[in-house]
């Protein structure tokens, strides 16, 4: 039999997946669509701000975790041995190196990067892909940001002009759009797979020369290469002359599309088979040996004909809580969690979601609730009594952080993917 079903392939279903199947298990993962890696700017935020203080940016998120606990010890990082967080992390960015999309923090001390946001203000991550590192706002040197004639999401003006505001040396250039591609529309997607080209990738290398000045750094839109992405980097490099760095566009994320599919090409390596267009509608559940709890026997996602089964020994959820469409909600303002109806913590009653509470330092109570689990990310009662034998739940379906306003959404995923699947090989 399997011995553990991973539902959703977001950063927490797969590193969750990875985790387990490195201790042995034999692993399967199954997902109804898109992970949120396909959204984001492909970095990894371990904490950029703690809430009621976001008017400072946290300069070394390790020490501040503590702080950050000691105002919401509910916070998914109190489940965590402290020791913990930096070696999972250093097993993170081993894995990457080994898929060849190395990510990289800002030095030994630990601090977070300042990276450029898609508008140009700077935003605290503490790792980032090799190709955004050059873009790193702790150093000096002034900055090019360079665009697209007819480009959407993407405005280099407006970047130049809000670093400069900011204190940074920095202005803009645009080149024709035929340097990329002959299409008359195409997202960031499409243009990374022109780049890949080793022709148009040279003509665009050779312009970027004509406009790089003395010690300039060159900023282009996150499009810089799909599957030939390091020969890209490299390339445009040698023939500008100059460090180059991707930022990231709005979606869809060509950062985060090359870190889903470098971690799912390493699983499928490990035998972890990945099945999308699943989606979980039910479960069969029966009483578990000590009678006080249940197991999960399998659960059942939709086809075109009859529902299929998926039999596991374990079972881990990944859906993603609010942000992936794990929980749903009404206009009665009640909030579920969408394959088993685990209980939430966020409020039941509407009128709720609109008192004093709304901007509280901690966050909305809607984006702050979620799955309540014990230590071994098992989830619980609100009394504390253990609802599965055999599920975990992991990454943004637990309660007590607010993500976004923390930026620590792929910290939270990581982190407590990896920890539940040590749990549950453990096990």
């Amino acid at each position: 039999m399997l011995d553990l079903l991973v539902v959703g392939a977001g950063l927490s279903g797969l590193m969750a997946a990875y985790t387990a199947a490195q201790a042995g298990l034999q692993v399967r993962i199954v997902n109804k669509g898109l992970g949120s890696m396909h959204w984001n700017a492909g970095t990894v935020d371990l904490l950029g701000y703690i809430p009621g203080a976001e008017e400072k940016a946290v300069q070394r998120p390790l020490e501040a975790i503590a702080t950050l606990l000691q105002k919401y010890s509910d916070h998914p990082y109190s489940l965590l041995e402290m020791k913990y967080v930096p070696s999972a992390l250093h097993t993170f960015v081993a894995l990457t190196e080994k898929l060849d999309i190395p990510y990289i923090g800002a030095d030994d001390n630990e601090e977070n990067l300042l990276l450029h946001s898609p508008v140009g203000v700077p935003r605290p991550t503490y790792l980032t892909p090799k190709a955004q590192l050059a873009g790193n706002l702790r150093r000096n040197a002034p900055i090019l940001i360079v665009g697209f004639e007819g480009m959407l999401d993407f405005y280099p003006l407006l970047i130049a002009e809000n670093l400069t505001k900011l204190g940074y040396q920095a202005r803009a250039e645009t080149l024709p759009m035929e340097l990329l591609t002959n299409r008359r529309d195409a997202n960031t997607v499409q243009l990374a797979h022109e780049l890949d080209d080793v022709t148009r990738r040279t003509k665009l290398g050779r312009q970027l020369h004509e406009l790089v000045g003395a010690n300039e750094r060159i900023g282009l839109p996150a499009i810089l290469g799909m599957d030939a992405h390091a020969e890209v980097m490299a390339d445009i490099e040698k023939l500008s002359g100059a460090p180059v760095f991707e930022i990231p566009t709005l979606p869809p994320s060509v950062p985060g599309i090359r870190l889903f599919r470098a971690l799912q090409d390493g699983l499928k390596s490990m035998g972890v088979r990945i099945e999308t267009a699943m989606e979980v509608s039910g479960a069969q559940k029966t009483i578990s040996q000590n009678g006080t709890s249940e197991r999960l026997a399998w659960l059942e996602s939709k086809t075109t004909t009859r529902p299929l089964k998926h039999r596991a020994a374990n079972f881990l959820l990944a859906t993603g809580g609010i942000l992936g469409g794990g929980f749903n909600s009404d206009a009665d303002g009640r909030v579920w969690e969408v394959v088993l109806n685990l209980p939430l913590t966020m409020p039941q009653d509407r009128s709720k979601w609109f008192d004093s509470s709304f901007l509280s330092p901690g966050g909305h109570p809607v984006y702050t609730g979620g799955v309540r689990v014990n230590r071994d990310f098992q989830p619980v009662a609100s009394d504390g009594t253990l609802l599965y034998e055999n599920l975990w739940v992991a990454g943004n379906m637990l309660s007590g952080a607010d993500p976004i306003l923390e930026r620590s959404l792929e910290g939270i995923a990581i982190l407590t993917g990896m920890a539940a699947g040590q749990a549950i090989a453990t096990r």
